[in-house]
């Protein structure tokens, strides 16, 4: 997904030494653009709040929680339903230098994650937010108390969609073949 969906760029040297929080609500044109990217029929709402802190020189930990109402299909009913996503976050971000020297293996975090990257010493919360809210969106909706009907077997087996295969076959069968 590109970050050019949502994008909101904290540069970690910017960031004091006693943290930072951040909100974020997404506005009618990011929220539109990230449904279509993500293959849901709308996203009413998607708000997203960060604490970022330093992590070693030049890392940042990111903690926060991503709120969204997705509008989508029940895949049973074909009926429109509205799911409500909560996701928490906890990442580590660190310059690509520092996991290129093997600086960034992740101590002094309780995660076992690998750390994330830094782009141009900066944490694109956008980006993490739209992340996010990918993991959370449930691919197989079902509306509450949806039942699948499968199709009664036809009476008449010369009705079976494979009726005509089945009879090629005894047919060659019969043949010798």
């Amino acid at each position: 997904m590109s970050a050019a969906h949502w994008s909101f760029s904290i540069v970690v040297a910017d960031i004091p030494e006693t943290g930072r929080h951040v909100d974020l609500v997404a506005d009618e044109p990011a929220r539109a653009a990230l449904a279509k990217v993500v293959g849901v029929v709308g996203l009413p709402r998607l708000e997203a709040a960060f604490d970022l802190t330093r992590h070693g020189i030049d890392g940042v930990h990111v903690v926060g929680h991503l709120s969204a109402t997705v509008e989508q299909n029940c895949v049973r009913t074909l009926e429109p339903l509205e799911s409500q996503i909560e996701e928490d976050i906890d990442l580590i971000f660190t310059p690509q230098s520092a996991a290129a020297n093997g600086a960034a293996s992740g101590a002094g975090s309780d995660s076992d994650e690998p750390p994330e990257m830094l782009r141009d010493g900066a944490v694109d919360l956008g980006a993490v937010a739209a992340e996010f809210l990918l993991l959370g969106i449930d691919p197989y909706p079902r509306k509450p108390g949806s039942v699948f009907d499968a199709p009664k077997p036809a009476e008449n087996a010369a009705a079976h969609p494979f009726a005509a295969l089945a009879a090629l076959k005894n047919a060659k069968r019969d043949n010798g073949n």
